[in-house]
């Protein structure tokens, strides 16, 4: 099998799976993202307007999803126990 070299029609497919990094200059205040692979996640990133005391920002994750509310629509707990959560569920520490 062969490797086909990061061209022009590669190369938006490969930065697009590339972990997405967030820079500050120090200079300027101007935030900015770099995509670059893990191994380079340390190496000076010059600004958008071509300073080179740069920081890398620690970024956040946002998770979205919907989540029920604490016993919305589950069974009842075995043997009519109220279930307050914990290690097993409420039986023992509830």
């Amino acid at each position: 099998m062969s490797r086909q070299a990061a061209g022009p029609r590669n190369a938006r497919r490969y930065a697009a799976g590339m972990p997405r990094y967030e820079y500050r200059c120090r200079e300027c205040g101007a935030t900015f993202e770099l995509r670059r692979p893990m191994a380079q996640s340390g190496a000076p990133a010059p600004c958008p307007e071509g300073h080179q005391d740069t920081v890398k920002l620690l970024s956040t994750v946002a998770v979205g999803g919907a989540a029920s509310a604490p016993g919305a629509g589950a069974a009842p707990a075995p043997g009519g126990a109220g279930g307050g959560g914990g290690c097993c569920g409420g039986g023992c520490c509830g």
